[in-house]
């Protein structure tokens, strides 16, 4: 969450050739709502399967960059079919969260102490997104411009 997944995503496209998609979007898109009004009205579970479907139609219809929600990893399923795509994860201590985003903006998991529940949702998922990563990049205090720099680096890829 406010790792800037779409942000350098993007970047990571356009300096790449190839299209962007975030799969949060998708979803919004297709909800006519926004994911906090899901979570909210729907719940958790149904939020992750709508999640669960729009990873697996992404990875099979799209073939540039891909943005995912920080809890798409949680699904078994999500996890193997990564395993075939080149994933980077980008990571960010609380501290770094706190003056990206303050943790205040609508992010229904962080709804109550959200500095105690972003880093229980990390000791979380921490160990799902290193396992299906190729490489690893810290965000901290970087621009979008050195991190979209050190994954193309990280996966030695060339600018198109």
């Amino acid at each position: 969450m406010g790792v800037g997944k779409t942000t350098v995503g993007e970047m990571l496209a356009d300096r790449l050739g190839v299209a962007f998609r975030d799969t949060d979007a998708d979803i919004v898109a297709a909800q006519g709502r926004e994911i906090a009004d899901i979570f909210v009205d729907e719940g958790e579970p149904y939020f992750r399967e709508l999640e669960r479907q729009a990873v697996r139609a992404a990875a099979e219809e799209h073939d540039g960059v891909l943005a995912l929600g920080g809890g798409a990893i949680l699904d078994e399923s999500t996890r193997a079919l990564l395993g075939a795509h080149p994933v980077v994860y980008l990571s960010m201590d609380v501290e770094e969260a706190v003056k990206r985003t303050g943790l205040n903006q609508a992010r229904p998991l962080l709804a109550v102490n959200p500095r105690k529940q972003w880093r229980e949702l990390m000791d979380a998922r921490r160990h799902l997104y290193a396992e299906v990563a190729r490489a690893v990049v810290a965000t901290d205090g970087r621009t979008p411009e050195e991190v979209a720099q050190a994954v193309l680096d990280a996966l030695e890829l060339k600018e198109a």
